[in-house]
């Protein structure tokens, strides 16, 4: 029996029938394609996996249809004839597998990351790209008309099953839309109607080249979250009268570059964070709704379609993180699934960077085409994790995956070392999931954990390892600073903490303004501390998501928490801190702790134990180099890979 009965029934969209209601959305991967823009191998099988994978619908991501449109250096070109035959190898690639395959038409605008972007006015984007771009003439918007019709007539002669138009998060269709971004007095601004005209142009001009048969999506805000930008009121209007246009369905996001609710939030935002706007319109329309926003578990896309508040679920992320999702929640397997932790990191932060997308708890983002085939190891040896932390885990994983025989020590009671505490702070309990699905893997591959259990020689004599794999993490690196040693305060780390090993006054000085001295700041306020961070580097918690770190500081907007940057500590007193920023003096008084919460350093004495023994060894993780969690995930993999 099929679990989850709403979620995997099919849905027809126009002409097309889906096998089931889920909905690979759009995502700006930047890989994939070649110098001329033109889809590759990479892109392809990257589709492959998850249209494998059991996934209804998919769209490709961020298909530019004009130069001027490039959201992102590294996304398909759809400009020129010339794309059709790469397009058409991806589509026949994608195939065999009863997926609809779509893809997702779009106009960076304004939000482009190049230096000739073009906008209904020149006014530059709020956020993330700076340059003010050029206004389109009369003849340039039709230019642009033109260019999303001759794509989309580009794609449908490629064998794609539908597209779909982006026209929301700010892009250039948005741009049109929203009052504080088109500042026109022709007839493409000021009222409503004038603003939602270049829409439905390029909308009928698609028709015209495909057919009135082929379905075509539109993707809109239910709202902007900005000030004088689009509306919930608005998206309703409009949503009526792209029915009565022919679209086949909608599917309703939000937010903008800049707005107070991201587009793409993090693991602080709830799930389902837009689905009441996606509901808001389903009440107004006959054609499919599809809503998007956090919708990470099969348990939530189910339950929103049998309440009514949408026909179709979009997923992103939660597909980056396990292609098989679809075939693992359609047979109830669903503690297989591998989790999406809002993170935002490899989807989105390495995006902006400008960087290959990737994801944090699934290193096979973008290599697929490197890993079609999945063999075992030609030989099979004893492998001895020591570090049951996420790095520890997923090499043992990926051993054991390989054939190995694995066993894992940890020298304290519980998994997931240090990532563990990272998520006993306030709205990232999700990372926890991470240590969830890794322990659940280890006991259905068999792999014997020790726990309470360090490196020894006699734990050595016994397992006789071929190979050591050493991921025994960091601890805080205790900075020598002048009367640090000398203070009346307690002084503690970030872990002592968290682990509850010890307790903190009622007026803290956290040390250090990186991710774990913002969320350990967090943790604090919430236990109703005053806190003072000091953050001896120019920007605080650059090894965040950007999309991560906005929400956390919005949460250290308290008026018990104070941040300071970049600080220069001149000397810690017995209840408190003098220090200069620049050319001011501070004196910070009357504190009772401090807390290292700044740089971290590895923890590798266990690698004395294995010197001059015919043993091979692997230092990984935090042991190898204190670093986030994705350089630790895809370190790891790649060691248990290499066995």
């Amino acid at each position: 029996m099929t679990a989850f009965v709403n979620l995997f029934s099919p849905v027809r969209i126009g002409s097309m029938k889906a096998k089931n209601r889920l909905l690979m959305s759009a995502m700006s991967i930047n890989f994939g394609v070649d110098d001329k823009g033109w889809v590759n191998e990479q892109l392809t099988e990257y589709f492959v996996a998850r249209a494998r994978g059991g996934v209804g619908m998919m769209l490709v991501g961020g298909g530019a249809v004009h130069p001027t449109g490039l959201e992102l250096p590294q996304l398909p070109a759809l400009w020129d004839d010339g794309c059709i035959p790469a397009l058409e190898k991806m589509v026949a690639a994608v195939k065999p597998f009863d997926c609809c395959f779509g893809v997702q038409l779009m106009h960076g605008g304004r939000q482009s990351y190049h230096d000739k972007t073009v906008a209904p006015s020149p006014i530059p984007a709020l956020a993330v790209v700076k340059s003010i771009p050029k206004e389109l003439t009369i003849d340039g918007i039709h230019e642009m008309v033109n260019a999303f019709g001759d794509a989309a007539r580009r794609c449908y002669q490629a064998g794609f099953d539908f597209i779909e138009i982006h026209g929301g998060h700010g892009y250039l269709i948005n741009q049109f839309m929203a009052p504080n971004s088109n500042k026109r007095t022709d007839v493409y601004g000021g009222s409503f109607k004038n603003r939602i005209r270049f829409l439905l142009e390029l909308f009928r001009d698609i028709k015209s080249k495909c057919g009135a048969d082929f379905p075509v999506g539109v993707r809109i805000n239910g709202k902007d979250y900005i000030e004088n930008g689009w509306t919930l009121e608005e998206a309703l209007k409009l949503s009526v009268i792209l029915e009565k246009e022919g679209a086949d369905y909608l599917h309703i996001s939000a937010g903008i570059y800049g707005s107070k609710q991201l587009s793409i939030p993090s693991m602080y935002v709830e799930h389902g964070c837009f689905t009441h706007l996606a509901a808001a319109i389903k009440n107004e329309v006959s054609i499919p709704v599809v809503a998007v926003g956090r919708i990470k578990t099969p348990e939530l896309a189910d339950l929103i379609i049998k309440t009514g508040k949408a026909d179709i679920i979009a997923m992103g992320r939660a597909l980056l993180a396990d292609p098989e999702l679809p075939q693992k929640a359609r047979t109830g397997n669903v503690t297989a699934i591998r989790p999406c932790i809002g993170c935002c990191l490899g989807c989105i932060h390495a995006v902006l960077a400008q960087e290959p997308g990737g994801c944090v708890v699934n290193p096979d983002v973008g290599r697929e085409y490197l890993l079609k085939t999945d063999e075992p190891a030609a030989a099979v040896y004893n492998v001895l994790v020591t570090g049951a932390g996420p790095a520890g885990m997923a090499a043992a994983r990926m051993a054991a995956l390989r054939g190995h025989r694995v066993t894992v020590c940890e020298q304290n009671g519980q998994l997931g070392g240090a990532l563990r505490l990272a998520a006993a702070v306030p709205g990232r309990s999700e990372i926890n999931d991470v240590i969830k699905f890794l322990a659940r893997e280890l006991q259905r591959l068999n792999v014997e954990i020790r726990l309470n259990t360090p490196l020894s020689d006699t734990l050595i004599r016994t397992i006789d390892p071929d190979t050591v794999i050493l991921a025994t993490g960091s601890l805080p690196d205790m900075p020598m600073l002048k009367g640090l040693f000398k203070t009346k305060m307690d002084l503690c780390t970030v872990t002592d903490v968290l682990d509850q090993q010890s307790t903190v006054g009622d007026t803290v000085i956290v040390l250090g303004g990186n991710q774990t001295g913002l969320v350990l700041a967090d943790y604090l306020s919430t236990r109703n501390k005053t806190v003072a961070v000091l953050h001896r580097k120019a920007h605080f918690a650059e090894e965040m998501s950007s999309n991560d770190r906005y929400y956390l500081r919005e949460r250290l907007k308290q008026d018990n928490i104070t941040l300071y940057k970049p600080v220069v500590i001149d000397t810690f007193l017995a209840d408190g801190v003098q220090f200069h920023i620049g050319e001011e003096s501070v004196t910070l008084k009357n504190f009772d702790t401090v807390v290292i919460a700044d740089n971290m350093t590895p923890v590798r004495e266990a690698a004395n134990l294995l010197r001059n023994k015919d043993i091979n060894i692997h230092i990984i993780g935090d042991a190898k180099s204190p670093r986030h969690l994705m350089y630790a995930m895809n370190e790891a993999e790649e060691i248990g890979r290499t066995l």
